[in-house]
């Protein structure tokens, strides 16, 4: 939000300067963003006045005047459409220097001498657009420097709002908060009632009452429109950030800013009877002021007459029921409409405007009246017209409460760290506007919170105030007492932080991504899920809560990809969210990526990363769990290649996926085609056994190698799953040594060569009881997979 420094101290002006001033706002938790100055530098320009215009002998499109300075008198030739005779305006006189180190000079234009310069709102920097002459108000003292008659001199503070204080999106809110620091008084405005000139009204209908509990809605006829805006106000409102448009939206806009309520006016004579605040019809349409044509939802809540809607509750107008030039009559309205009603729909809408930018935050839901008395004043005093009475619809049930919260003395101290007088926390509080009432015991108040502080709700809300307004600087600076404690797991779990380790002693990174996904991706991802979309999205990409964290791993590997990075290796721990029958499913998941060279660049070579290297990450994660309990299948994935795609499972429950990209998702996302992934349940990984101790044999261990011919689409690890059963716990280890396919073993058949090794613990090993478990596992292979000793 833009504030207006000179505008502010009219409200509030304590004796600080501007940096001072933009440092306790931002301590104060209103952060300044950045200081402009309201104008920029130039020096020379006076209030003029035009005492004669007569033609350019030469030429036809310029005048030459005669323009005094309260003074001199000189001569001017100007081709300002507007210039005429009596005006006032900015008059560079010769030595003057205006934006962009343009110095004014005597010249001669078609042959007739000009001592100086009429200005334009543009030439002095202040608009943009070049629209002739600036004209200066009769009044204006001749003679006067333009800096000091229109306060030039003045800063433009930009404050970054959170969105908890949307009570400070208004010059009036903002002073409330320099007045508490600084102990200054704040003068508030004298709002008084307009007394009715005319008993013209509408009926006005809250169909949706909880929505908006509060309407009110006045007519003026014999408005002006083509009434010029003071300049006052067209320079507050230019330093805010707004253009003019016409007096009627002049003094909506500048309501807004003073005292943060939105108003809008409609045409009276493009209004077909009563006003009625209701849900859209589905399917209905809204043509808005930015000539955008909507549809309407059934959940938008709209502003409509008896025959259509009339405008977005909230957002914006709709333009057939708009002021234009040939208005005369219009209605006035101001409302208070639920933030939760209003969140969110401009967004869907592809819209954003300062009136839902507060709706959505909430607006003081006692300010209506006064908001549309100060409107009504400012619109009779500027485009004149007859008032009539206000007209208001109700349902008090429905407005917010103010918040009513117990503060004790032992709690502050125990968040802050000290003690504060009760004296202080009284006055603290009274300065924000909050009713104060000590409790018997004497340490403790019972506190209402302000109408307009609706983000007050629970006592740490009152202390964090109090500690803002004491100061943050002035707090004590102390060790907590206790010690911190990380994260508690029992001995037959593994950590979190263990799993993360182990990825990133590998080579991984850590990545941290939104739980939102653009919807669009996690389709391509994971389409099997419809994942639960978001009502009020950060942005359109950011739309739909994430079913699977390959989505935001994808999304920062092509970012990665494309600002050249040759070798990435990237794991993220969080929440995946399938909605479901039972509600949604919160599922925590590990998963991580690889591509490029499975070594960083040296001089042997670079050897791309294959599926088996995103195997052996996996397998070092199962190794901190219990790896006998996990097994790995054939499996499939949408996200992944069908030919190169495992399954993960632990005792027969499936834990997750491992493969590489598929090729129709890579062509899709420009990924590259050797790119591999997993994304594995987080729990199972956590299960593991508690260490028992196991001494060293001093037992010989003996080793038998076999070499079975089995078919080749046998899992090695059924085999040796079999050869497992077949045997007790004298044998000890079971390793593939050797693959081979050839002419010499027939089509579509495979050798395995196992390396066998068996030992007791407690003696020695005959050689017949080794060849009676070698023969037990010759006859489970042959069994189970027609397996063949090979010659």
């Amino acid at each position: 939000m833009l504030v207006n420094e000179a505008w502010l101290r009219e409200w509030v002006n304590p004796a600080v300067d501007t940096d001072t001033l933009v440092k306790q706002l931002t301590m104060a938790g209103l952060e300044v963003d950045g200081v402009e100055p309201a104008a920029p530098a130039f020096t020379g320009v006076v209030v003029g006045q035009v005492i004669g215009c007569e033609p350019h002998p030469d030429a036809d499109k310029l005048r030459v005047c005669q323009v005094t300075n309260g003074t001199d008198t000189a001569q001017v030739v100007c081709g300002a459409s507007n210039v005429r005779e009596g005006l006032k305006i900015p008059f560079a006189q010769v030595g003057a220097v205006l934006p962009g180190d343009f110095k004014i000079k005597k010249a001669k234009l078609r042959g007739v001498e000009s001592f100086g310069m009429l200005c334009g709102a543009s030439e002095l920097g202040l608009e943009d657009l070049i629209d002739g002459l600036m004209e200066l108000p009769d009044d204006a003292p001749v003679g006067t420097d333009v800096r000091d008659y229109l306060t030039l001199d003045d800063a433009i503070i930009e404050v970054d709002l959170t969105p908890n204080r949307a009570d400070c999106l208004s010059v009036r809110g903002i002073a409330r908060e320099v007045g508490v620091m600084n102990q200054s008084p704040l003068t508030e405005l004298a709002i008084s009632k307009v007394a009715p000139a005319i008993d013209d009204t509408l009926t006005i209908k809250l169909a949706d009452s909880a929505a908006c509990p509060r309407y009110l809605g006045r007519v003026i006829k014999g408005v002006n429109v083509s009434a010029a805006t003071p300049l006052w106000m067209v320079e507050r409102l230019r330093r805010a950030g707004l253009r003019t448009i016409d007096p009627i939206v002049d003094v909506t806009n500048y309501v807004l800013l003073e005292l943060g309520q939105p108003l809008h006016a409609f045409d009276l004579a493009r209004l077909n009877g009563g006003i009625t605040v209701r849900q859209a019809n589905a399917g209905e349409k809204l043509l808005t002021l930015d000539d955008q044509a909507l549809t309407l939802r059934d959940d938008t809540l709209v502003i409509a007459d008896d025959s259509d809607a009339l405008a977005l509750a909230g957002v914006m107008g709709g333009k057939p029921s708009s002021v234009t030039a040939d208005t005369r009559d219009i209605f006035l309205e101001c409302a208070f409409f639920s933030p939760l009603a209003i969140a969110g729909k401009a967004r869907s809408y592809g819209l954003h405007t300062d009136s839902s930018h507060r709706f959505e935050r909430g607006v003081d839901p006692q300010l209506q009246n006064d908001a549309i008395e100060r409107a009504t004043a400012l619109i009779l005093e500027i485009a004149g017209g007859q008032p009539g009475p206000v007209s208001e619809a109700l349902d008090e049930a429905q407005l917010p409460a103010q918040a009513e919260i117990d503060l004790h003395a032992d709690h502050i101290e125990g968040l802050l760290g000290m003690r504060l007088p009760a004296e202080q926390v009284e006055d603290i509080l009274g300065r924000l506007g909050m009713e104060v009432s000590t409790q018997e015991s004497g340490q403790a108040w019972t506190v209402l919170a302000p109408s307009w502080r609706f983000d007050m709700a629970i006592e740490p809300d009152l202390i964090e105030e109090l500690a803002r307004i004491y100061g943050y600087e002035k707090l004590p600076s102390r060790v907590p007492a206790g010690s911190p404690s990380g994260e508690s797991v029992g001995e037959h779990q593994v950590a979190v932080r263990r799993l993360a380790d182990t990825l990133i002693d590998r080579g991984y990174l850590e990545a941290i991504t939104y739980s939102f996904v653009e919807p669009g991706l996690l389709k391509q991802v994971e389409p099997r899920v419809e994942p639960l979309p978001l009502l009020n999205p950060i942005s359109t990409d950011l739309g739909a809560m994430r079913t699977t964290l390959l989505a935001g791993l994808f999304s920062t590997a092509r970012h990665n990809l494309n600002r050249q990075a040759e070798r990435l290796r990237l794991f993220e721990t969080g929440l995946r969210f399938v909605p479901g029958k039972q509600g949604l499913t919160q599922t925590p998941m590990l998963a991580g990526l690889l591509f490029g060279s499975a070594q960083p660049q040296n001089w042997e070579g670079k050897r791309p990363v294959d599926f088996f290297d995103l195997k052996g990450d996996v397998e070092a994660l199962l190794q901190l769990s219990e790896p006998g309990a996990f097994a790995f299948e054939a499996g499939e994935h949408p996200a992944l290649h069908p030919g190169q795609t495992a399954a993960l499972k632990r005792n027969g429950h499936l834990v997750g996926h491992l493969g590489r990209i598929h090729p129709r998702l890579a062509a899709e996302l420009d990924l590259p085609a050797n790119l591999y992934a997993f994304e594995l349940e987080l729990a199972p990984l956590q299960q593991g056994v508690l260490p028992q101790f196991a001494g060293v044999s001093d037992q010989p261990r003996m080793r038998r190698d076999l070499a079975f011919v089995v078919a080749d689409d046998v899992p090695a690890g059924e085999l040796i799953a079999a050869v497992h059963a077949a045997c007790d716990e004298r044998l000890t280890g079971v390793r593939i040594f050797d693959i081979y396919q050839g002419d010499s073993i027939g089509e579509n058949r495979k050798s395995l060569a196992l390396g066998l090794t068996f030992q007791d613990r407690s003696r020695t090993l005959k050689d017949q009881e080794v060849n009676d478990l070698v023969d037990a596992v010759v006859s489970q292979l042959k069994q189970q997979f027609n397996a063949a000793l090979r010659d």
